[in-house]
């Protein structure tokens, strides 16, 4: 079926066109958990890339590409609604901005009549833009990378043998190509041939990574808990249901137990008691117990979220501070002109303190942690950096309660796969309320993960690894791949331009001169 290049039956009014951009730039959402359609997530932008080829002029198909980004950050971020309420539209439509240039180089690579070494080079072309969106989303002031496309793929062994060698940023290039394929297929029949063969090729690559890509070298086992004590209401009551589900694991030869997020609601040299509590359970369990603590802190000023290690001697002093704050969430940006935000939504009435480096710690039996804190499990390069300081196990500690009945606990558990395969280091995911869960070096599944509807704990059996992945040692290759790709776009337009001849001057009457006349002709 060819799509023609103009405006499609239906669509000629703009509002209809906006309309059909946004409902179809939300449907990669439908890739993510928890539907994990991951399948989908491969020709989910096929829709929303023919109408960005059928739009008429360039500026139209920034449009379209603007309206769909919208479309795709509210579907993403939707379990956001009851926080951010209204405002969750402004935000989504400010991050779409930078799909403007994304929706210009589709229509500018595909629309109209296309030549075949123009379709071809679509393929690497329109994902290199799309990364580029992603990548600058990614940081942590824009609210962080949440939503990469690549990340619906967690759940896929092949795709996450591609994330060991460039990380999730391979993986989003990969799915923006295959789609960027389908779309020429679809639309650019005269084109079919060298684009089969570049999907091809594309496969053949997939699969020599596959079988070639250095694996995991097993390294021994440890054995971790996760105490998930599910909603409780008060910081004194979840202590409580966490302690007594930690005193179940005794016994059981633990190496390390884990509380979720804010799992402790004071500073623990303001409350010697519940210090000596956790000495107490690290004593019964015969381990180390990771806690989060979210309170004002005695001796620095402001309110920190803080990683904990607690062992069978005492507080150990071995403290991450969180160092990537959630917008809106652990603090308002901008608090002198966005403070209204606190009116509409659930915005943070404070702003908590950030820590200012990453931190490994070693364990009683000599096992090296690496924790993070909440989001901080979507960015690749704090769970690499981690890797780089010598962490054997990532720790992730969460809290998505607010966000109970959402797709966001399952979202944010299978981040954690990512960061597994990526650095070749098992990642334990410990909640409050849900999903807590567990990966193997290789971003296997360990284990039984523990529901939104559980209040349990449970054990795990580990495996550790050895040696390091091509992403830990070579990092964010596959992002400089596509810049270079977009720098190279830009040389030949410029060279293109200066070859370009210069438009033929109008014939007209010679302007008259000292020397010379329409009667006298100079000599």
């Amino acid at each position: 079926m060819r799509i023609p290049a103009g405006r499609w039956d239906g669509l000629s009014s703009p509002w209809w066109r906006g309309l059909a951009a946004v409902v179809l730039g939300a449907l990669p959402a439908l890739s993510f958990p928890a539907p994990s359609l991951w399948w989908f997530a491969y020709v989910a932008l096929v829709p929303w890339m023919l109408l960005i080829r059928s739009a008429p002029t360039g500026r139209r198909a920034a449009l379209d590409g603007w309206l769909g980004a919208t479309g795709f950050m509210i579907a993403v971020h939707h379990w956001l609604m009851p926080s951010l309420h209204v405002f969750i539209v402004v935000l989504a439509a400010l991050l779409a901005l930078l799909w403007l240039p994304w929706g210009w180089l589709v229509g500018s690579m595909l629309r109209g009549a296309p030549s075949v070494r123009r379709a071809t080079a679509a393929l690497a072309v329109v994902p290199s833009g799309w990364l580029m969106a992603e990548l600058v989303r990614s940081w942590q002031g824009l609210g962080g990378p949440w939503g990469l496309l690549g990340s619906s793929q967690w759940e896929v062994a092949p795709a996450l043998r591609l994330a060991s060698v460039g990380g999730v940023w391979l993986v989003s290039l990969l799915v923006v190509a295959v789609n960027t394929g389908v779309v020429v297929l679809v639309a650019v029949p005269w084109a079919r041939r060298p684009v089969v063969a570049a999907l091809v090729a594309c496969a053949v690559a997939a699969g020599a990574v596959w079988a070639w890509a250095p694996r995991p070298e097993e390294a021994g086992r440890a054995r971790v808990a996760v105490v998930q004590p599910g909603v409780v209401n008060g910081p004194e009551r979840r202590f409580a249901l966490s302690e007594a589900l930690t005193r179940d694991l005794a016994g059981q030869d633990l190496d390390l137990v884990v509380w979720g997020e804010s799992s402790v609601g004071a500073d623990l040299n303001e409350r010697p008691d519940l210090a000596a509590r956790l000495v107490t359970l690290s004593r019964l369990v015969g381990a180390d117990v990771l806690v989060n603590v979210d309170a004002r802190r005695a001796d620095r000023p402001g309110i920190f979220k803080s990683s904990v290690l607690v062992d069978p001697q005492g507080v150990t002093g071995r403290r991450y501070d969180k160092m990537r704050l959630v917008p809106f969430g652990e603090y308002v940006p901008a608090r002198s002109v966005l403070g209204w935000a606190t009116s509409v939504g659930k915005a943070a009435g404070e702003d908590r303190r950030r820590g200012t480096s990453p931190v490994v710690m070693p364990l009683s039996g000599g096992l090296r942690v690496g924790p993070l804190v909440c989001f901080e499990s979507a960015f690749p390069d704090m769970s690499r950096e981690l890797t780089r300081r010598g962490a054997q196990v990532l720790v992730t500690q969460s809290a998505t309660s607010t966000f109970q009945n959402s797709w966001a606990p399952e979202q944010h558990a299978s981040l954690a796969a990512l960061r597994a395969a990526e650095t070749g280091r098992p990642v334990v995911h410990a909640t409050l309320t849900g999903v807590s869960a567990v990966f193997g070096p290789g971003g296997e599944r360990v284990g039984a993960p523990l529901g939104t509807d559980a209040s349990a704990s449970a054990v795990y059996d580990v495996p550790l690894a050895g040696g390091t992945t091509v992403y830990a040692r070579a990092g964010d290759w596959a992002v400089h791949g596509a810049l270079a790709v977009l720098v190279l776009l830009g040389a030949a337009a410029g060279v293109r331009a200066l070859r370009r001849p210069a438009a033929p001057r109008p014939p007209g009457r010679s302007a008259r001169t000292a020397r010379a006349s329409a009667a006298r002709p100079g000599r």
